[in-house]
Formats: C-alpha cells, sequence, structure tokens
C-alpha cells in the first residue's frame, strides 16, 4: 500500500479500535460493579439463613450490643463484610455474622479475573473487526487513487510524444542571430515542462531501486549547467568538496532540481544561490524573497506565490523521507532562505 493509504487504514483502524475498546472498557467495569453488587447480595442472603441455625462455616460470627439502626443491613468493616440479626427473646444483644475480607477480596479477585478474560477476549474481537471495518473502509480510496494514477500516466505518456517532438524541432530550427534568445526562451519551457513532468513521476514512481554510489559535486555541476541556462540572471556559487552516497540517483536529481530551481524562481533579480558541501552536509542558500510559513512548504499544493503547482517541495520531503536524508529550513522574509541535507545515513551503508 502506499503512504496515503496506511496513514488511511491506520488512522480509521485507530479510531475505530479506541472508541470500541474504551466502550468495552466502560462496560466490563459496569460489569465489574454488578457482580460485586450480586455478590454482595449473595453473601447477606447466606447470612440471613445462617441466622436461623448457625451451620455455615464460611462465617465467623459473635454477639454484640444491639444496634436496631443497623439490623438486616450489610455493613463494611476493615475485618469484612457483616451484617446484625436479632435474637429470639433477646433485646439486649445482636447476632453477628462476618465475612472475612480475606475471603471477601479472593472472591472479588475471582471477579476481576473473569471481567478481565472476557474484555481480552472483546479486545481481540475488536481488533479483528477493526481491521476488517479499515480495509473495507479503504477500498474506495484505493480505487480513487489507482484510477488517479492511471490518468496521471496516461497524461505523462502523452507528454513524452510531444515534448520530445518539441525538442527535435527546435534542435533543427535555423534561426538568424538576432532570434536566438527567442529559441533559448523556448528551450526554457521545454526544460520547465520536462521538471513538471519528472516531478509528477517522481510523486507516482518510488526510488528504493537501482541504487548506485554517486558523487555528489559532480551531479550538483550538471543540474547547475541546466539551471544556469533557464535563469541566466541568477548567479551561481559551487563550493565543490568530495561527498559519496549510496542512493537513487533520479531521486537525488527531483530533490536538487527542486530545490535550485525554487532558489532561482523566487529570488530577486540579479540575486544569487551558494551551495556548499562539508562533510555530509549540503547547503543551498539564497538572498531571495524567503518563505512567511516554513511549517507548511512540504504540505502538498501548498504554495505562498502565484507561480508553480506546490507540489515540488512535498515531493522533495517524500523523497528524503523515503531515503533518510533529513531536511531542514530556514528562512527570512526579504532576505532569502536556506535548505540543509544531511546525508550522513547515506554514507554509512
Amino acid at each position: 500500500m502506499k503512504h496515503a493509504e496506511i496513514e488511511s487504514f491506520r488512522k480509521s483502524f485507530l479510531v475505530f479500535f479506541l472508541s470500541l475498546a474504551i466502550l468495552s472498557g466502560f462496560l466490563a467495569y459496569f460489569e465489574y460493579l454488578k457482580e460485586k453488587q450480586s455478590l454482595e447480595i449473595t453473601l447477606f442472603n447466606q447470612m440471613k439463613l445462617c441466622s436461623f441455625d448457625l451451620k455455615c462455616s464460611e462465617f465467623e460470627f459473635e454477639f454484640v450490643p444491639l444496634q436496631s439502626s443497623k439490623l438486616y443491613t450489610l455493613t463494611s468493616e476493615p475485618k469484612g463484610l457483616y451484617a446484625l440479626f436479632t435474637i429470639p427473646k433477646n433485646d439486649t444483644y445482636a447476632l453477628k455474622l462476618r465475612f472475612t475480607q480475606k475471603h471477601y477480596t479472593q472472591r472479588l479477585h475471582q471477579i476481576q479475573i473473569t471481567v478481565i478474560k472476557y474484555y481480552l477476549g472483546a479486545i481481540v474481537a475488536i481488533g479483528i473487526l477493526s481491521f476488517l471495518f479499515s480495509f473495507y473502509a479503504l477500498y474506495p480510496l484505493r480505487k480513487a487513487l489507482k484510477l488517479t494514477e492511471e490518468f496521471s500516466r496516461d497524461i505523462l505518456h502523452d507528454l513524452n510524444t510531444p515534448l520530445s517532438s518539441l525538442r527535435l524541432n527546435v534542435s533543427r530550427l535555423k534561426v538568424p542571430q538576432s532570434e536566438t534568445k527567442k529559441v533559448e526562451r523556448i528551450e526554457y519551457s521545454i526544460q520547465a515542462i520536462t521538471s513538471l513532468s519528472n516531478n509528477l513521476r517522481s510523486y507516482l514512481d518510488g526510488h528504493e531501486l537501482q541504487q548506485e554510489n554517486i558523487e555528489l559535486s559532480s551531479l550538483l555541476q550538471d543540474r547547475l549547467s541546466i539551471v544556469e541556462r533557464l535563469y541566466p540572471d541568477i548567479t551561481f556559487h559551487l563550493e565543490k568538496s568530495s561527498l559519496v552516497v549510496h542512493a537513487n540517483r533520479d531521486a537525488l536529481i527531483r530533490i536538487f532540481d527542486n530545490l535550485l530551481s525554487n532558489a532561482a524562481k523566487y529570488n530577486n533579480p540579479q540575486g544569487s544561490v551558494w551551495i556548499d558541501i562539508s562533510s555530509t552536509i549540503i547547503v543551498i542558500r539564497d538572498n531571495g524573497k524567503g518563505i512567511k510559513n516554513t511549517a507548511k512548504i512540504f504540505d502538498r499544493f501548498y504554495k505562498e506565490h502565484e507561480r508553480g503547482l506546490g507540489i515540488g517541495l512535498h515531493i522533495v520531503k517524500k523523497l528524503c523521507d523515503t531515503m533518510h536524508i533529513s531536511i531542514y529550513v530556514k528562512s527570512t522574509l526579504g532576505s532569502g532562505s536556506l535548505f540543509a541535507l544531511n546525508f550522513q545515513a547515506l554514507t554509512q551503508r
């Protein structure tokens, strides 16, 4: 199952399971109180029968001064439960029958064990029902996601043909020197569409397979050569340092392309972007517009500007989580943003 399906299944299961488990807990508690009350009624009835002939070994008995207010009433004391009964032709003393605290506690313990056994059985049944219910409730979501993915893949497939045709025709165009910039703008637009297509493909596909050793400074240099053509007014500074990781190349390309293009896209005219590689950390920093709400930038479809679709940084976070890359963001409005990627987990494999 995909991440969204797992999250939906987990939340549905927890809500259904916890709701029924808590309700069952209350019912089990009330059942315990009911059984406790039933035990006390049974004990009192046995005491009443015992008061006629005293042929009952489970009760202790003694004669105490008569207390009219406590006659024929089951009362609790530290030594246990007792009841007072009248003695025929005696108005001074009463018969006191006691069920000791030790035996009373044992009987309560037996009731508790029985109730807990039934409760645990109910929990198992609730767990099974919760699993089946959550799986059943997940079916419409899985169906909708499958249809969405199939539709998206069809769009990606259909995009390849016109994009390939555009690249081929643009490369064969023979234009005068004065029209070169117009052709470059067309190439930049094709590259932007290709980048969006790759982002969508990355969103749909996983990148856990086909891992290899990758030298990140070389990879960054290759990606910068493309981004620099798309944003010729932005100055890029790359501080090279050797850093080799074991990861999926396509996933890293998607991460760097999104971060570098965002650093340029939301920069100021004639702005700058700095890429520093040190130890296991890569820092991409710019002096652009900055980010208002850094807590939401990785949310799907969240964006603070009209440009973009709001999925680029969501894809970055998704890929980073998949490959165990820690990502840190710091930004100040009007001063720029900083993204730090920690590749320590990938260097230790």
